[in-house]
């Protein structure tokens, strides 16, 4: 049973009480309504907020369907994404993905797409990335639009053609909300906004490809094992992480510009940003440092680089941008603090065939690892645990509150 490895009656309750902590309308002790009445809650995002896009077909028979432990109470999927946390803070109705389905070729992974608007307001997807990213290639470098994300049966990195996630990026994703509601926001919506990490990793990998090749190459011309790692890492801080950290600005700029252009000019007034988290600290950024050290510290200029940018971009008052990066950073320096009991390793089993996908996406009762992970940090190696995401919803709240909106 998933209450031996994660007591999610208690994470629930939890979650309850201390969201309701940050409530109030300034009635009687104890009143908790919500300072403002919002009718409805909107996200876009990426798998951090995807509350069910691919929860079709082989990844639901796999019990799976959210990035983070998977669970189910009376039948239906467990509240655990921290968008659900503070919809049913909020007293708004649990947010459902605004699509479904998946375009693989493996046994289940290809399932007609369904949009779900109006009605469903969610529209984050695993795998949705904000800009385009460059891929160097013999013939020259190609530049691949934004819709081939991490999971795409058609992205060059990163990609899976037997899952075939679908990755609709931000821009689509805003215009696709706005098509559905008649080309405008009404105002009394809660909209959130968190995205970017797809477009770190992909521009980690692309980074981290293009130096093994100079090494390679180096190597194959007839140097040494010590000058063809002289020569990648020279071109690395020479060329491939100048580019990374410019690609990373250009995206958080990019979503600013996106938030005004889609949400703000549209008549949105309750818009809440989050920034990138460090990926730096991650299992994913553990794991690249131990095989081309001197990633991590790239990382942390790529993701710093992309919040400066997007935080530039938005000077509206009625955008909220949440640092859940400087929070993310103390988490791992401070775990404790938080009620975490570990920041390092993953919750899931990711190896096959345990976990045939490698993610949390397929994560469930079955195939977390042996012991107590109810307070890890991760799930993967980079999705929260429920644990995680309620630490997320937690602070989202309390900087709602701050700001006179809940």
């Amino acid at each position: 049973m998933l209450q031996n490895k994660f007591s999610l009656a208690v994470a629930i309750s939890f979650a309850a009480a201390t969201l309701a902590a940050c409530g109030g309308s300034g009635g009687s002790a104890g009143n908790q309504t919500p300072k403002i009445q919002f009718s409805s809650q909107v996200v876009f995002g990426d798998s951090l907020s995807d509350v069910g896009t691919y929860a079709v077909g082989g990844i639901l028979a796999l019990g799976g369907g959210r990035y983070t432990i998977n669970s189910s109470i009376n039948g239906a999927p467990a509240p655990t994404n921290w968008t659900e946390l503070l919809a049913s803070q909020l007293g708004l109705k649990a947010p459902c993905a605004a699509e479904t389905g998946l375009q693989g070729t493996g046994p289940g992974f290809n399932v007609p797409i369904t949009m779900h608007t109006p009605d469903c307001t969610n529209y984050a997807e695993g795998g949705a990335m904000v800009h385009s990213y460059i891929v160097p290639t013999p013939g020259g470098p190609m530049t691949v639009p934004a819709d081939f994300g991490p999971g795409n049966a058609n992205a060059p990195v990163g990609g899976s053609a037997v899952l075939g996630q679908l990755t609709v990026p931000l821009a689509t994703q805003m215009q696709n909300h706005l098509a559905a509601h008649g080309g405008a926001y009404t105002g009394d919506e809660i909209v959130f906004v968190f995205a970017g990490g797809n477009d770190g990793i992909i521009n980690t990998e692309v980074f981290a490809g293009t130096i093994q090749s100079v090494e390679q190459q180096a190597l194959a011309g007839g140097a040494t094992q010590d000058q063809a790692a002289a020569a990648a890492a020279a071109y690395a801080q020479s060329t491939a992480g100048p580019a990374a950290v410019q690609a990373m600005g250009v995206a958080g700029g990019t979503l600013a510009a996106y938030v005004n252009n889609y949400i703000l000019a549209a008549g949105a007034k309750h818009v809440v940003v989050l920034n990138l988290p460090d990926l730096s600290t991650t299992p994913f950024g553990f794991y690249l440092e131990s095989q081309l050290p001197g990633t991590q510290a790239l990382i942390d200029t790529m993701v710093t680089t992309f919040n400066s940018q997007l935080a530039a971009g938005l000077t509206s008052p009625d955008v909220l941008l949440v640092d859940v990066h400087t929070v993310s950073v103390d988490q791992i320096v401070h775990p404790a603090q938080y009620g975490l009991t570990n920041v390092s390793a993953t919750a899931c089993n990711l190896n096959a065939p345990s976990n045939p996908l490698g993610s949390s996406l397929v994560c469930n009762a079955s195939n977390v690892i042996p012991g107590d992970v109810s307070h890890y940090e991760f799930a993967d190696s980079v999705h929260p645990t429920p644990y995680g995401n309620l630490l997320i919803a937690r602070y989202v709240a309390s900087k709602m509150a701050i700001k006179g909106w809940l």
